[in-house]
């Protein structure tokens, strides 16, 4: 360990990243009952944190590599890092983008790495761009920089938690960091372990892209047949070797969340410091909110890693509508009806004074027609029951598809 904690004092991050704030957020804290902050690598030059770790490897590389060159495979943070890190230090980089890559981040790594970056456009997912870099690096003989996977750029992710621990020298709880290869995680659980061992290091991944979660439980890395990509920066399907076994020793819990937890946590960044964080910048803030509400104590002081900004914008509307379910203010229904004069009546008198947030209707047959219903809730999910209870009662067909993915992705849509 004390291999990477040198590395981490040394790296020379400063060259191209800045000292992110750690920003109070009062409007969460006062919500759950603990003074929660967050470390905003969101105002990286690029927006993310992954500059820190590549320019740590490329910085360190030999004379004779920085003369063959770079070459990496990444459609996103990691991408950029590496062409801004390659137009600093004057060094070719070759990087390979999967051909569905937005034009939005093709644009960003060709304005950021200039004349030193050749962008090459394989495969339709990042695999098959992976592969290709791979075949690449062994034709021409350059140095492949890894997203998460190698020591320099585990120390360069590391420096986080170096900034943390000076801007915060009070005590602290935990510590919350998303988590997807690991490297992230990886460093900034060393560095504090080493100097801070009271501290909880809490890694934080979707629920359907648990791949260090699943590994750490099993005792074993594994492959996951399939990764959810809605938080695409930590959506990894095999998590790095060196960052495994780092982890394993040094991170103290997993938390897993949903989409609609991340969605809610998007909001709660954005009320608090008008951050528009991506799902992967906001998976830590999920994971500390899921976390708090499972513990007895209260005033506990919680960071969370703010990992990322770089954010469709499209996604928006998506984001905003899973929100309320996310926060268990919104419930999705499915009702039948008989179609009989005065039943619809009926059955809007039955949801009282509750907010209605979608509404579609459609006949079934002669005798039925189906409902499709987003209610409004103040109470969360324990009024939801009552509502459902109370049109049951009444003889109303009632499904509750409030945690249906095809009913929150597509029905509502129809």
């Amino acid at each position: 360990m004390q291999h990477y904690i040198e590395k981490i004092f040394t790296a020379p991050v400063y060259d191209v990243a800045t000292k992110t704030p750690l920003d109070a957020m009062p409007r969460l804290s006062d919500r759950i009952g603990h003074n929660v902050l967050c470390k905003r690598e969101d105002l990286q030059p690029v927006f993310s944190f992954k500059l820190r770790g590549a320019y740590t490897k490329m910085y360190r590389l030999s004379t004779e590599e920085r003369a063959r060159g770079v070459i990496c495979a990444s459609a996103g943070n990691h991408a950029q890092g590496v062409a801004l890190s390659a137009n600093r230090l004057g060094m070719r980089a070759v990087i390979v983008m999967p051909v569905t890559t937005p034009q939005i981040k093709i644009d960003a790594v060709r304005r950021l790495g200039g004349a030193q970056v050749e962008i090459v456009l394989h495969g339709d997912f990042y695999d098959a761009a992976s592969q290709h870099a791979r075949e690449l690096q062994e034709a021409h003989g350059y140095t492949y920089i890894h997203p998460f996977d190698d020591p320099d750029v585990i120390a360069g992710q590391g420096t986080i938690a170096l900034e943390i621990l000076t801007q915060h020298p009070h005590h602290i709880d935990a510590i919350f960091v998303p988590c997807g290869g690991g490297g992230l995680l990886a460093g900034i659980a060393v560095l504090v372990k080493a100097l801070r061992p009271d501290i909880k290091i809490i890694g934080v991944e979707p629920e359907d892209a648990a791949s260090m979660t699943t590994a750490v439980r099993g005792g074993k890395r594994q492959t996951l047949d399939q990764v959810g990509i809605f938080a695409d920066g930590v959506a990894v399907k095999m998590p790095g070797e060196l960052t495994f076994e780092l982890i394993k020793q040094h991170v103290d819990d997993f938390v897993t969340v949903s989409t609609d937890e991340i969605c809610a946590a998007m909001k709660d960044l954005f009320d608090d410091t008008r951050a528009i964080a991506e799902p992967s910048g906001a998976v830590a803030a999920a994971g500390s909110k899921k976390w708090a509400a499972q513990q007895s104590a209260k005033n506990l002081t919680l960071i969370n890693i703010v990992s990322g900004a770089n954010m469709n914008f499209d996604r928006l509307r998506y984001v905003a509508e899973r929100t309320e379910i996310g926060e268990q203010r919104e419930g999705l229904l499915a009702v039948t009806i008989p179609e009989i004069p005065g039943t619809f009546l009926n059955f809007c008198t039955l949801l009282g004074t509750h907010n209605v947030t979608e509404f579609s209707y459609r006949y079934q047959s002669a005798a039925r027609a189906q409902i499709f219903v987003g209610v409004e809730l103040s109470g969360g999910r324990a009024q939801l029951e009552a509502v459902i209870e109370k049109l049951r009662a009444h003889g109303y067909d009632t499904e509750n598809l409030t945690d249906n993915e095809l009913a929150k992705s597509h029905l509502r849509y129809m």
